[in-house]
């Protein structure tokens, strides 16, 4: 992959043929990027957790991740899957769903400095591909602000996995979490004032081509909740001011770009993508998870799978619907980068 300055002053990414090529299984026939994501490990076994008095096992997280993907691709554009609990459900995914595979460890050692990365040691780049994939994806905590120490092993380290990747010439999909290491709660007010920033300058710095991303994954670059007329209680941006953190994220990067729906409910998450668009974004697609299939965890643990399909085809299908139809509204194709 290359990049082109072109006469506008704008830059133009150069994909190579099979790059291109697994791109298009991930996208719809628009060019948007309309994925389900059900790569949660740790996060999904608390779920599970919650609604049973024994701890989740093994097959109870594969067998809820199979019946997404067998349920609720044939109305997604592809899947995203980790391979230690997912590599089953990856086999029932509807023919015309693209796969993307989670490369790293789900969450972060909470009593390490920096929620430094770390790969799943059993595989690679050229493993995940054997396996089907379209695309690799990386999750990667990272506070702009944080010690250079700690950001220069995190640079390092998407180094490393972006040149994976075009050796095996596959897509590489960067997910972005930012964060403040000095604010223990990303939720609070506290943070949302400061998390336009970390967001906009952390796809800045992952935007250089040395780290050969070919779509990054990303947050919205404001909490929502405390957007006026989104806010229930305190807001911290007024619209317009939230509406230009939108538009100064879409001039951050040269890249493809799809926003993650970071577990919000389905209709806060479709609000926010029209408020996106109406904002000048010019995001590429979706990568969703919780949104869509969150409540159907408790009816799976405590009705079963027959309970789970029913739901799954019906309010699970809907929320993907009815995201889907958001999408064409708002979203860019990535064809035009």
């Amino acid at each position: 992959k290359k990049v082109h300055i072109n006469l506008l002053g704008g830059s133009i990414v150069k994909l190579t043929k099979n790059k291109r090529k697994y791109l298009e299984n991930l996208s719809d026939e628009n060019g948007f990027i309309s994925a389900l994501a059900i790569d949660q490990r740790g996060a999904l076994k608390k779920m599970i957790n919650k609604h049973q008095k024994e701890e989740a096992t093994a097959e109870q997280i594969k067998e809820f991740k199979t019946l997404v993907s067998e349920h609720l691709t044939k109305y997604s554009s592809s899947i995203l899957l980790d391979p230690e609990y997912g590599l089953e459900a990856s086999k029932m995914r509807d023919k015309n769903a693209g796969l993307l595979l989670a490369y790293e460890k789900t969450g972060y050692d909470a009593n390490a400095v920096g929620r430094l990365p770390d790969c799943l040691v059993e595989w690679s780049a050229k493993r995940l591909k054997e396996e089907g994939a379209d695309a690799v994806k990386f999750l990667l905590y990272y506070d702009v602000d944080e010690n250079e120490e700690i950001n220069i092993q995190k640079k390092a380290y998407m180094e490393r996995i972006g040149a994976e990747c075009i050796a095996e010439d596959i897509p590489f999909f960067l997910e972005i979490l930012s964060y403040d290491c000095n604010i223990d709660d990303n939720s609070t007010a506290e943070y949302a004032k400061v998390k336009p920033r970390k967001v906009i300058e952390a796809m800045k710095e992952f935007s250089n081509p040395r780290y050969n991303v070919d779509v990054l994954k990303v947050e919205v670059p404001v909490n929502m909740k405390f957007v006026e007329g989104f806010s229930d209680g305190e807001a911290v941006y007024t619209e317009e001011e939230a509406a230009n953190y939108f538009k100064l994220q879409d001039e951050a990067t040269q890249l493809p770009y799809i926003y993650l729906s970071a577990g919000v409910s389905a209709k806060l998450f479709q609000d926010t993508l029209k408020f996106a668009h109406d904002s000048g974004a010019k995001f590429n697609g979706v990568l969703c998870g919780r949104a869509t299939w969150a409540n159907g965890v408790e009816i799976f643990t405590k009705e079963g799978e027959k309970a789970a399909i029913e739901w799954l085809n019906t309010v699970g299908k809907k929320n993907i619907e009815e995201l889907n139809e958001i999408v064409k509204k708002t979203a860019t194709s990535w064809k035009e980068k």
